[in-house]
């Protein structure tokens, strides 16, 4: 039996918005959140919680998993 734990990395937003084509304002409109909350996720002064995670991730077409990047702890 082998324990492993992850832990958040950097915020990915930046690139998944990229790739979707998409600014955060538009994100942020289509998600019914604040401009400043997606510029906090995207600069890391700010964390998403569950709930956004998973309301950008279908916005973006993308996975939860592809907002962070993961870090496996030791």
């Amino acid at each position: 039996f082998i324990t492993v734990k992850y832990r958040r990395g950097k915020c990915l937003l930046r690139d998944r918005l990229r790739e979707a084509g998409m600014n955060q304002a538009q994100l942020a409109d289509r998600a019914g959140v604040k401009e400043s909350h997606v510029s906090g996720y995207v600069h890391g002064t700010k964390r998403m919680n569950l709930d956004t995670a998973k309301t950008f991730s279908v916005i973006l077409n993308c996975r939860m998993d592809d907002l962070y990047e993961w870090i496996v702890e030791e």
